[in-house]
């Protein structure tokens, strides 16, 4: 049985050359699953300069529009025999609208496309795509790049230098879930680990070389990420062990290796990091392909 049974993708009805419908079509068509098509239309600040009949006259014909739209592009998947349902709607408050959408249909994973923000913007606000990855419930298939709608290499990044149980816990659900992904799609998949030694703390060397120390601390990470790529039967030439920064080592990967999604773990981060953001939330704006966060 396929793992996905029922697809949530989330749509703003303004973009309608967005990938993500393209990438949600082919996912459900590869799985058999259900797809929902949730356009949120945000409140138009205009509209409040206008009386209030026409007011409503002008947010109805809007709307209409998109669902107008919207079920065009539902016919054509209708005709490639997907099982499609649409809903356009405003959205007074986005993160919570979709959460609810998410609590209410029970989805297995929740589509949407990569919204790039900036620097500046994000020093003073949490981007929606931060928000869901902190509090979606489910999986987050964040559509970004040019990728194949229907991913044909799949990659799990996972962290193999701390195996203690929760650690442990999370690789397991992000290397099932890029398996399942993979096997969906016919997709090669891939296992790497960007082992950063920078953030290592060396406060007492023994009287090593710091050289020496690197070499020892790189060789036991080496170790252990082949122990656990053997655990699930990764082949050799699908190990990828690189050093670096993990946000450029998975970029630079992803771009000369040709990637469609990388399968990434969500962690819990409090203070300093909370605001900076994750490893897994800056990657969405440095990768050339998509994300899928567990």
């Amino acid at each position: 049985m396929s793992q996905y049974q029922r697809l949530l993708l989330i749509i703003n009805p303004d973009l309608r050359h967005s990938p993500a419908i393209n990438h949600a079509a082919a996912l459900a068509k590869a799985s058999g699953a259900s797809l929902h098509i949730a356009a949120f239309a945000k409140p138009l600040d205009i509209l409040s300069l206008l009386e209030e009949s026409v007011r409503e006259t002008a947010r109805e014909s809007y709307l209409q529009d998109h669902r107008d739209w919207l079920k065009n592009q539902a016919k054509n998947l209708h005709a490639l025999g997907l099982q499609v349902t649409v809903e356009v709607t405003w959205a007074e408050d986005m993160k919570q609208d979709i959460l609810d959408h998410v609590t209410e249909m029970q989805p297995d994973l929740l589509i949407k496309e990569v919204e790039h923000v900036s620097a500046l913007k994000r020093a003073f606000f949490t981007p929606l795509d931060w928000q869901l990855l902190r509090h979606c419930p489910i999986p987050v298939y964040l559509v970004g790049g040019s990728g194949h709608a229907l991913p044909r290499k799949v990659v799990a990044a996972v962290d193999a230098s701390d195996l203690h149980p929760e650690s442990n816990e999370l690789n397991e659900r992000i290397i099932q879930q890029a398996s399942n992904l993979a096997l969906q799609c016919d997709a090669e998949l891939h296992l790497l680990y960007a082992c950063d030694l920078s953030n290592v703390y060396l406060a007492d060397m023994g009287g090593l070389a710091l050289s020496d120390i690197t070499k020892e601390l790189r060789t036991t990470e080496e170790q252990s990420f082949l122990k656990l790529a053997t655990r699930y039967g990764v082949p050799s030439d699908r190990r990828h062990f690189v050093l670096g920064h993990p946000v450029s080592a998975l970029s630079d990967f992803a771009n000369d290796q040709h990637m469609d999604v990388i399968v990434m773990g969500r962690v819990q981060y409090h203070g300093l990091e909370k605001l900076l953001g994750s490893t897994t939330e800056h990657i969405l704006y440095q990768v050339p392909c998509s994300v899928l966060a567990v």
